[in-house]
């Protein structure tokens, strides 16, 4: 049963102003990219969350609309509106015009937050063309606007309600987001969608006015229903686990399950925020599953005397598991503050599964047998796949002859300048090779595709020659042994044919770099190189053009002029089509190419992708496709 709290007035806490929120946004939400933009949504959402948390919220409805705001709305107390004792001001206006005030701060209005440092509201005001609040609370219904976060009226009363929650509705400065201020319905979902597996029972909407589509998230199994979405395109190996249990305030929700892949997944989450970097509480999760599988297995002879234990890696292959747990106080740290740096929570998460965990695995043998026989076959495939490492690791000086791809290095010795292009084929990589700045460009061809990293344990990844020469001419080593500070090139382009076998290949290479090597992705050092799809000749002016849409408006635009000009259009279907002149000025000059970074925005998502594209599963990858015809361009076909 979830103790009520009083919310009042009296809980509004005020620290300090906010005056350098618009001059320098990035501090208050990373960035003023598509990032920062959604991370304004995620501010208003964590309050309703909030809510939700002490028990007072159970709806939360987020709708895009037509004009480029978001509203966002919860039947939950309602913001305060009383006068604030400090300040003078409704309590409302003061949560969202000062920043650090809010009633997170001393547990009284919340023992467990998400939203724990209170500027996230003013900050989305501060960074708003316009905001507008709508509180139900004490049988009316309040509402306050802003512009660029002053307020432009004082708050007033506009009709009478039984009801009680906080609708706010916001657009985005574009004055701030330069990049964008379009929202990605995809990102918003998939945080939903979370929200909702994590917080059992609480019904989210989306709602988009840009194509008219509704979406709704309820899951009733929590942490069970996000374990059988995750594992959805994977076969089970063992029964599904689930804990929970509260001690010394702090509440800890684990599932785990066990599947026939060869990756671990672990999702960790402190107060529904997600903790990339990990923490403590994922440290001791780590360790209880480490020494319980161990004492299992010594206890009933699946390992025999003369084994050493098992490590870490080998209990997490195959592994798919959640954590999340909700405190009072977290403290986050870590390079992007998703890091849980409370100490208690090793020991109280530790202490909890592990006693839970030692149950389950009594209590199911057949399961138990399961998971303890795949970690002793990961011991086998982590042998041979140090053997494999040791001949790819990278010695002081780059051996040429370790290098089957036929590395041409470039001059440069500064990483941070830098370029490796991964070229598809030994025809464009001659082009590539002559066309290139030799100071800062390298080019690595590559012979054919890949091995299918998705399907392969890594011994037999590495067993790939091209794969090696990947490995070597990085510098970075793989698996326990991958140093990002090690790697010789931060740009590195894979530049591949514009069609169905170019596109294959980019997806392997990426691939292999989210398995293996994915600190590449998350430091930003993975690009996409655009090629032309055509050679429009008119006369003697030549254009380059990307795509459809651009050919026919060079088509169009030189149509007024001298009629009798011949037109050729040339369709490129490979790299190796172009001279090395005419590679260089459409795809690697640095003045005039085009290159798309690949980036990470929601791992469960993209673990998912990986899996449906590249995975055993038919199914699944069939129905993604034909979810996402619509969507594709420039097919070869």
């Amino acid at each position: 049963m979830i103790e009520k709290q009083e919310y009042n007035e009296n809980q509004i806490q005020v620290l300090e102003g906010f005056e350098a929120v618009r001059k320098r946004p990035g501090m208050y939400i990373g960035s003023t990219s598509s990032e920062g933009l959604h991370h304004l949504v995620w501010e208003v959402v964590d309050n309703s969350i909030d809510e939700a948390l002490v028990g007072y919220c159970d709806e939360i409805t987020v709708h895009i609309c037509k004009n480029g705001s978001v509203s966002v709305t919860d039947n939950g107390r309602g913001i305060p509106v009383g006068i604030h004792k400090k300040l003078g001001r409704p309590a409302v206006e003061v949560v969202l015009t000062v920043l650090h005030a809010g009633g997170k701060f001393d547990n009284e209005g919340y023992k467990v937050s998400g939203g724990l440092h209170g500027v996230g509201v003013s900050v989305v005001n501060a960074l708003s063309e316009w905001l507008e609040v709508e509180v139900k609370r004490g049988g009316k219904v309040y509402w306050q606007r802003y512009l660029f976060g002053i307020p432009e009226n004082d708050l007033e009363v506009i009709n009478t309600t039984t009801e009680t929650g906080t609708k706010i509705t916001f657009k985005p400065d574009e004055t701030i987001f330069l990049e964008t201020t379009e929202f990605d319905v995809n990102v918003i979902r998939n945080r939903l969608r979370e929200l909702a597996f994590l917080n059992q029972g609480i019904s989210i909407t989306l709602i988009d006015d840009r194509d008219e589509t509704e979406i709704f998230y309820k899951y009733d199994g929590g942490l069970l229903s996000f374990l059988e979405y995750l594992n959805q395109n994977k076969d089970g190996v063992s029964e599904p686990f689930i804990c929970s249990e509260k001690k010394d305030e702090m509440t800890v929700n684990i599932a785990v399950q066990y599947n026939d892949s060869y990756t671990s997944a672990i999702y960790s989450f402190a107060n529904n925020i997600r903790t990339h970097e990990g923490g403590y509480h994922e440290i001791g999760f780590k360790s209880g599953i480490t020494r319980v599988i161990n004492d299992y297995a010594r206890r009933y002879n699946l390992l025999k005397k003369t084994d050493p234990n098992l490590t870490g890696d080998d209990v997490r292959e195959g592994l798919t598991a959640i954590i999340s747990i909700k405190l009072p106080d977290p403290e986050f740290g870590g390079q992007t503050k998703t890091k849980l740096g409370n100490n208690e929570a090793r020991g109280i998460t530790e202490s909890i599964f592990t006693e839970k965990f030692m149950k389950y695995l009594e209590e199911n043998p057949e399961s138990a047998k399961k998971i303890v026989n795949k970690s002793v076959s990961a011991v086998k495939a982590r042998e041979a796949a140090k053997k494999a490492r040791e001949l790819t690791r990278r010695k002081n000086v780059l051996e040429v002859s370790a290098l089957p791809g036929k590395l041409a290095d470039c001059s440069s010795k500064d990483a941070s300048i830098s370029e490796l292009f991964i070229v598809e084929g030994d025809s464009a990589g001659g082009s590539a090779k002559q066309g290139r700045d030799r100071h800062f460009q390298a080019i690595l061809p590559l012979r054919g595709k890949i091995i299918n990293v998705e399907k392969g344990l890594l011994d037999k990844t590495l067993a790939n020659n091209e794969i090696r020469a990947m490995i070597t001419a990085l510098g970075t080593g793989i698996g326990e042994e991958f140093m990002i500070e090690k790697t010789r090139y931060h740009k590195i382009i894979i530049m591949t044919d514009a069609d169905v076998d170019g596109a294959h290949i980019r997806t392997l290479l990426i691939t292999f770099f989210f398995r293996y090597m994915r600190p590449l992705i998350e430091h930003g050092y993975i690009y996409i190189a655009q090629s032309p799809l055509y050679k429009v000749t008119v006369g003697r002016e030549v254009f380059y053009v990307y795509n459809e849409e651009q050919k026919d408006k060079v088509l169009a635009g030189t149509g007024n002029g001298d009629k009798h000009l011949k037109k050729v259009i040339q369709r490129y279907k490979g790299l190796g089509e172009m001279n090395p002149t005419q590679l260089w000025e459409t795809t690697m000059d640095p003045n005039e190419r085009t290159l798309h970074r690949v980036v990470l925005e929601d791992t469960n998502y993209e673990e998912k992708v990986f899996e449906t594209l590249m995975g055993d599963q038919v199914e699944p990858r069939r129905k993604f496709i034909e979810d996402n015809a619509q969507f594709a361009i420039n097919l070869d076909i």
